[in-house]
C-alpha cells in the first residue's frame, strides 16, 4: 500500500473566480496564494494537451485549519462542452459539506446563484445513524451534497 495523505480536489470552471467567490461566501472556503496562470510545455506534457493554458486559485476547505484539503478551482482557455448534470455520471459525483443546518444552507446555495437538484431526505442508515442531506449545485451545476449527521 502507498502511503497518502488526502491533498486537494480539482474543478474545472467555465468562470473560476465566480465560482471561487461562491465556495468561498456560502461555505467558508478561505483563498490559498498565490492565484496560479499556467501555461508552458510542461503543462502541455502534463494534460496532453496542446497549448494548454489555465487560471485559478485553491481554497483552503473549512473544518481543517492551515493545513488542511483545498478545492482547486481550475479554468482552462479551451474547454468542451459538459454534459447535463445528473447524479449518476460515471467518475467523481460530488463534494459534500457537512452542515448545521441543511435546510438553511440549501437556502443559501440558492442566494448565491445555485440550484437544487433533489428532495431533502432523512433517512436511518442501518449500523450508521440518521443522516438529513440533499443534492444541490453550484452556479456551474457541479453537484453537491449538504449533510447533518446524527449518530
Amino acid at each position: 500500500m502507498v502511503t497518502a495523505k488526502y491533498a486537494h480536489t480539482n474543478l474545472i470552471a467555465r468562470d473560476w473566480k465566480r465560482l471561487a467567490d461562491f465556495y468561498a461566501r456560502v461555505f467558508g472556503c478561505a483563498l490559498v496564494p498565490p492565484e496560479r496562470d499556467l501555461a508552458g510545455q510542461w503543462l502541455d506534457d502534463a494534460t496532453n494537451l496542446p497549448r494548454a493554458h489555465l487560471r485559478g486559485a485553491h481554497l483552503r476547505l473549512p473544518g481543517y485549519g492551515d493545513a488542511g484539503p483545498t478545492l482547486e478551482i481550475f479554468q482552462y482557455d479551451a474547454e468542451p462542452a459538459k454534459p447535463t448534470t445528473a447524479a449518476n455520471q460515471p467518475g467523481y459525483g460530488h463534494i459534500a459539506f457537512a452542515v448545521d443546518d441543511v435546510a438553511a444552507a440549501r437556502d443559501a446555495v440558492i442566494a448565491a446563484g445555485g440550484s437544487v437538484l433533489g428532495k431533502t431526505i432523512a433517512v436511518e442508515i442501518p449500523g450508521a445513524g440518521n443522516i438529513c442531506f440533499v443534492y444541490v449545485t453550484d452556479p456551474e451545476n457541479n453537484i453537491i451534497e449538504l449533510q447533518k449527521w446524527e449518530r
